[in-house]
């Protein structure tokens, strides 16, 4: 744990702010002021001045947005914000579970061991969802910070949990990953087939067809 670590996630216990991250990130994309002060009911020149601290404190990064009318009389462009692509966490005293995750992760491509570590995924995943009896999966993920939303009748997952793991083995984590989830879903009661890898860039490389939805290619 960094000391500017600890501060950037402690301005998120004024609720103002707090409001105003979760107006960005859950959006999945640009955000302008106008927008972000909507969502959490302030004024704009406020959401402005709190916007810009997360963005001095690296929980956002911010941009402008392109504008149509160019020229003469176009106006300034729109600032906009975004999630920003780094991490923070906070551990007392400090922990580092990444690293060994990435050694593990070293191992078993070494040894050729994915179907093994794809077993202990899903193995996983029942185990969360034992601890989980009657609820949705969607609300289990939302819950592990997988951040689910509905887009054209498929559970998309906007965060990656994994995301530090997923760029050193993308292959390896993906398919453990989704291994999880289908655990997870069978250990609920619900069908495993449901999730499956659809890869987006910025995003979670699994999602789920929504209950009741016939998906075109089924």
């Amino acid at each position: 744990m960094s000391s500017d670590d600890l501060e950037a996630l402690a301005l998120l216990h004024d609720p103002v702010r707090r409001s105003l991250y979760a107006a960005v990130t859950t959006a999945g994309g640009d955000v302008g002021r106008g927008e972000a002060a909507q969502a959490a009911g302030v004024s704009r020149t406020l959401a402005g001045h709190h916007l810009d601290k997360l963005v001095e404190a690296g929980l956002l990064e911010s941009g402008f947005r392109q504008q149509e009318k160019k020229g003469p009389g176009s106006g300034r462009p729109a600032k906009v914000y975004r999630r920003a692509r780094g991490e923070r966490s906070v551990s007392v005293p400090p922990r580092d579970y990444v690293t060994l995750a990435s050694v593990l992760a070293e191992v078993v491509d070494v040894l050729g061991a994915e179907e093994q570590a794809e077993r202990a995924a899903r193995a996983a995943g029942a185990k969360i969802a034992g601890r989980h009896p009657g609820e949705r999966a969607e609300s289990v993920l939302e819950r592990r910070g997988y951040e689910p939303y509905v887009e054209g009748g498929v559970v998309r997952l906007r965060n990656c949990p994994f995301h530090a793991l997923s760029v050193e083995q993308p292959l390896l984590v993906c398919s453990m990953n989704l291994a999880l989830c289908q655990g997870l879903l069978e250990g609920l009661g619900d069908d495993p087939g449901r999730a499956e890898l659809d890869p987006r860039p910025g995003e979670c490389c699994v999602s789920l067809k929504q209950i009741g939805v016939d998906i075109e290619g089924d």
